[in-house]
This record gives C-alpha cells, structure tokens and sequence, in this order.
C-alpha cells in the first residue's frame, strides 16, 4: 500500500458538505502520515537502513509510479497528499445547477461528501452569488455531482451522506410512495457503488438496492464518551429510556453495555394529524413501561426535526419524577423553530443535556449551553481508508466489543 501518496482516493465536496469534507480529509493525512511513519520505521529496523536512504527511496517509489504527480519539495521529507479535488458549482437564474471537475479524477476512487440538512447559505458562481439550499436542491446537487464524477472517468464512487434524504419515507400505509427507496435507485442508476451514511432511520431501505452498497455507520462509541463526562454511566441511579418502540434495539444497546435497566415510553398516534412544529404533533398518549423515579434518565434516538415528540417525553418523564433527562440524538435537524422551543424546555428544567453530532452543519446550535456536539468525522474517515484498501469494516460497523471491553475495565473512553 502506498501510505504517503494514496494517489487514487480522493474526496468530492458537494455545496453543504465542505466543512465536514475537510475535517474528513484533515483526519486522513493524519492517518496516513501515521502509517507512513510506522514504514519507515519497520523498513529502518527490517532492513538496518539509515531513516533518510529509506525516506528518499520512498518517495521516489511514489513518484516513479503515478508519473503525472511529482513530487514538490525535498526528496528527505513526508510528501503530504492532497485528497480534495477542485469542483466549481453553477447556479442559474433559474435555478439548475452545474458541477464542473477542475482536474483530471480518470481512474480514481471519489468519495462524494454531501450534508443535505445544510440550511445555512451557500456560495456559487466563484463566489458571487449566495443561497441557502432545500434538501431537494441538496439531492440534485448530489445528482449533477455524481454525473459529473462519472462522465471524469472515475473509477469508483461513493457516496458520504451522513444523513440519509427521505429516509423516514421508507413504509406504505396508504396511498404513498417509498421515497427513501427510489432516492436510493435513482443514485444506483446514476453509477454510485457505495453510500456511507449515519444511523440510517430504517434498514428496510437497503432492500432497495440491487448491486450498491450501503454502510450503516453508529456513533455510539463517540457518545458513550461524551455521555460519561456529563453524568456517571456507572452509577445506580441511571436508566435507560426508549422513547418509542422504533428505538428499542438502539436503546437496549446502551443499557446492555450500562448493564443498566430499560423502560419504554409507548406513545400512541393520531396519524390524521401532521406534524408542524415542536408544539403540534400527531403524540395523542404516552405510557412508561418501567420506573424512573429519582433517576438520570438517558434516551437516544436517530433524528430530531422538530423535536416535539422529545420535548413531550420529556415533559412526561419530569412528571413521573425523573432526576435528570440527558438526550443524544445522532442527526440532529431542529428543524422549524425547534432551537427556541428547547431553549424555554431548558428554562423549564425538563432536560439537563443533548449530545448530538457534528453530521449536520450547525451555527446557532452550538452556542447553546444545552447542547453538547461530539465529532464523527474521524469515524467516517476510517472508514474511508478502510474501503480505500480493501479492508474490513466489521470493527466501525459493530463497535459493540471495544465500548464493553473498555467500560469493564473501568477504562476511560
């Protein structure tokens, strides 16, 4: 493996996904200057060779091998590679939108990064013009994008969604589309390999798929950390709350690794209702199957729009004698005017703390003294190297064995 010029992996950053673009890349060249210093070193040892003989001959493997990148510099230090390609993006009058490569990508395995919950305004046309993006102009972002990538010649392309679009269109219970499913046919169409995505709402949606690929990615490990600085996980008076049905498996994984115990909020729903804002949901009943009285109640669920269903279990659970209410939620939206109804729920005292994570770009989000962000661009960024290799996915996909191993060794996270 060439570790200090990965000269085909390459990162695509679509309008929404540039921040989260470059602290992915930002983690590669930290991986892959680590690998490239353990070769030297091996190669050093292995070989009983002085450190600048095996420097040189490196880089001068690296070069010889892809002949149109040169090095630039000395022939004695680390050669950092780039990974990012240059794309210009085009919005016209009417609304289309254009994505134009800047170099040659012929042969190189793109990763496509898009943050379609990105709200915030965007640049175009080389900077003059300003927008912000709806998640279906997000979507055809993502679309002219891939067709660019393809008609390129990129050799592979996969796509890094941290959050999944429609995905909560996933079921009939009428007349209705699987929307979730036919977004992820239209990108199969369009020639994307793979998508790498976060807690994805459903897994019925990789059904969907014929030949491409989805890795379901889960922060757990990530707020298991951030959860163990805001409370004590080890101690007695923690339980673990489902806050439907939908999240049990996902709940039931933190209070096994707690060895804690698990209750469920069973809420029942008026479905001819729909869902406008924190303060009008479709919730008509909620019921607590267990005991959280006196406790630090702990809750985690995939998504949060416009939070009404988490503002309400909350309330309920204050009213049932909760201590203490702490959320983590991976794809936090807030959608609407959510922000200003947690901000009074905070005044309330119905919750002390959110987690969520950095999958969707936020501003106002982060200046609140209730909410606390844990980063997941390294996750995704090894598991972009992994793939890049060849190699398996099984310990990022399943992080089940190091959060137990390390919680029974009494271990900080």
């Amino acid at each position: 493996m060439n570790y200090s010029n990965p000269a085909n992996l390459a990162v695509l950053a679509c309008p929404g996904g540039e921040v989260f673009a470059d602290e992915v890349i930002l983690h590669l060249k930290k991986y892959y200057r680590h690998k490239y210093d353990a070769t030297v070193s091996d190669l050093v040892r292995q070989y009983n060779m002085n450190t600048d003989d095996v420097v040189r001959q490196i880089n001068f493997i690296n070069d010889a091998g892809p002949l149109t990148s040169l090095a630039q510099g000395g022939f004695l230090k680390y050669h950092t590679p780039q990974f990012k390609v240059p794309a210009r993006f085009t919005m016209f009058p009417n609304g289309e939108l254009k994505a134009e490569i800047l170099e040659s990508i012929r042969g190189k395995d793109i990763y496509i990064v898009q943050d379609v919950e990105n709200r915030y305004p965007l640049s175009f046309n080389d900077g003059s013009l300003t927008r912000a993006l709806s998640i279906n102009d997000h979507l055809m972002s993502i679309f002219v994008t891939v067709d660019a990538v393809k008609q390129a010649g990129a050799d592979r392309v996969t796509l890094v969604i941290p959050t999944y679009p429609y995905s909560r269109q996933h079921k009939r219970k009428g007349r209705e589309g699987l929307t979730a499913s036919r977004v992820g046919g239209i990108l199969e169409s369009l020639g994307v390999n793979r998508i790498i995505t976060l807690d994805i709402h459903s897994r019925e949606i990789v059904n969907a798929f014929k030949f491409m690929r989805l890795e379901n990615l889960h922060a757990s490990y990530q707020i298991i950390r951030q959860l163990s600085k805001v409370t004590e996980i080890r101690g007695d008076d923690l339980v673990v709350v489902s806050p439907d049905t939908g999240a049990v498996d996902r709940n039931k994984f933190y209070a096994t690794a707690f060895k804690k115990p698990l209750a469920l909020l069973y809420k029942e729903r008026d479905y001819s209702r729909v869902t406008k804002d924190a303060m009008e949901n479709n919730i008509s009943e909620i019921k607590l199957l267990g005991n959280v009285s006196g406790k630090t109640v702990f809750m985690a669920d995939d998504m949060l729009g416009t939070g009404g269903t988490l503002l309400k279990a909350m309330q309920f659970l204050k009213d049932q004698g909760a201590r203490q209410v702490i959320a983590a939620i991976s794809l936090p939206m807030f959608s609407g005017n959510a922000i200003t109804y947690f901000d009074q729920a905070y005044k309330d005292g119905l919750f002390y703390r959110i987690i969520g994570t950095n999958a969707i770009y936020q501003e106002e989000l982060l200046k609140r003294e209730w909410y606390v962000s844990v980063n997941i661009t390294k996750l995704f960024a090894q598991t972009i190297s992994r793939l890049h290799q060849g190699l398996s996915l099984s310990s990022l996909l399943d992080n089940r064995a190091i959060i137990e191993k390390r919680l029974a060794d009494n271990r900080s996270l």
